[in-house]
């Protein structure tokens, strides 16, 4: 049976993997999967020898001579506790996806272009690879990468010269959430985890994400495709919401708020984040008051159904990639609790040689760095977020262990050497319609080279933590 849920796993992921050339969303294979591994869990669980308990992390004792009912209830009890971790990801996700969507409605993020006052394309170069370095820690890097290119379409007309633009982007705002609690899923994943701190996570990962991010920009500089200056066009644009700046500042402030909250309650991170919305939320249904007049609508009502920030909001919200992390974090908790994962963490070591320093894994002598910059490598193949979410199912380093910040930097900023390697990457690829093989031949290597120039900054800097 345990073979069987692997192979429907593989599938799954070959699913999830080629969602372009099937022309089907990702989010179905992966519900797919998770429904049909656990259906396979709870109907072979007399078969299964083994069992893995996550809130411990160790093999479950005995567990091959108990009953069918216990056995039952155990799988039941594993699938709440997968749920539970699972929904306090989603829940914060959903509460940073309104808030930016809530800044969008106010037209924030138009503020962010009176920043561009050159027409030299290696200045604004820097100013964009700088500003989604930066937006990526703090709303994640697929918000940053779709706010930039909305605001570089407007500026860089020419396409042929806007996506090169966007290649430096991506790479930039990938480096960018890699050192943030915030600034990607899988930081996300590994900091709600209680894998990683905020604080020893900019420690740890700051200088080598920044190099990724400058080192690539630096070299990009001197290519012929940013030589010159582009043809700057103004263009007479609708007036803004007066409140733009305001609650822009706000919700940026908002979400940084978050990890602060986290260190003084010491609760899960989706608390504060669900406190910082509703004030966000609160001061946007103030402002939406002077935004329209109730004069356009018949009702009171009609005029809150039609221009209430945060139900227009919600609306936009990417429920899709809600989902597909559903699925695909529930159906790796399904290979964890059947005890694959851990398995498979001793394997691939034994296999693997030892480079840098040793860390523990249950039965294992260490985690080589070569199994992380693989993972990094996989990354830009694969979705990283199964990648992240087996690698907790495997190892059970303690909290700010080396290895989990090398994980978060590893698979953060390694999606960047291929467009579907990421979720920026992805979503750049549709808003420009840029050639998988285009940025193969032109960004791939870049974002190679800013990968090893920061993995090889954290393996000389880490023992200094």
């Amino acid at each position: 049976m345990e073979s069987v849920i692997i192979i429907v796993f593989v599938m799954g992921y070959l699913g999830i993997t080629l969602e372009h050339n099937l022309k089907l969303d990702k989010l179905i294979p992966a519900l797919i999967m998770m429904a049909v591994c656990w259906a396979l869990v709870a109907l072979g669980v007399d078969n299964f020898t083994q069992w893995f308990d996550s809130s411990k992390h160790a093999l479950v004792d005995g567990f091959a001579s108990f009953g069918h009912e216990e056995k039952l209830h155990i799988v039941e009890e594993t699938l709440l506790h997968h749920l539970g971790k699972t929904a306090e990801i989603l829940v914060f996700l959903l509460g940073a996806m309104t808030i930016v969507e809530i800044i969008d409605y106010f037209d924030g993020f138009s503020t962010i272009k009176g920043y561009v006052k050159t027409k030299k394309k290696s200045k604004i170069l820097w100013i964009f690879a700088i500003l989604a370095f930066i937006l990526s820690a703090i709303i994640d890097n697929l918000t940053a990468t779709i706010v930039l290119i909305s605001i570089l379409q407007k500026i860089v007309k020419n396409r042929d010269e806007r996506i090169w633009f966007a290649g430096l982007i991506i790479i930039a705002a990938n480096a960018g959430g890699a050192w943030s609690p915030i600034g990607d899923v899988t930081t996300t994943m590994l900091w709600i985890g209680k894998k990683v701190t905020t604080l020893k996570l900019v420690e740890y990962l700051l200088i080598p994400s920044l190099l990724c991010m400058a080192v690539p920009t630096f070299i990009a500089s001197f290519l012929p495709a940013f030589k010159g200056e582009i043809d700057f066009v103004e263009e007479e644009e609708k007036p803004k919401s007066q409140h733009s700046a305001r609650m822009l500042y706000l919700g940026l402030g908002a979400i940084v708020f978050v990890p602060i909250f986290k260190t003084i309650t010491h609760l899960p991170p989706y608390v504060g984040m669900m406190l910082s919305l509703a004030v966000v939320a609160t001061f946007a249904e103030i402002y939406s008051k002077s935004k329209f007049s109730l004069t356009d609508y018949d009702s009171e009502a009609e005029a809150g159904a039609h221009h209430s920030p945060v139900h227009h909001s919600l609306s936009k919200i990417e429920m899709p990639s809600i989902l597909f992390f559903l699925g695909i974090l529930m159906a790796v908790a399904a290979l964890e609790s059947l005890g694959i994962l851990f398995n498979f963490a001793s394997t691939l070591q034994e296999t693997v040689p030892m480079m840098g320093t040793e860390l523990h894994v249950p039965g294992v002598t260490g985690v080589s760095d070569l199994v992380v910059l693989l993972l990094g490598v996989g990354s830009a193949v694969i979705d990283n977020v199964p990648l992240v979410a087996a690698s907790l199912g495997m190892f059970s380093e303690p909290l700010d262990n080396e290895l989990w910040h090398f994980i978060a930097f590893s698979a953060g900023t390694g999606g960047s050497m291929l467009i579907i390697g990421s979720a920026a990457g992805v979503v750049a690829m549709g808003m420009e319609k840029i050639d998988f093989f285009w940025y193969l031949k032109k960004i791939s290597w870049l974002a190679l080279i800013g990968f090893l120039v920061g993995s090889a900054t954290f393996m000389l800097t880490r023992t200094l933590f």
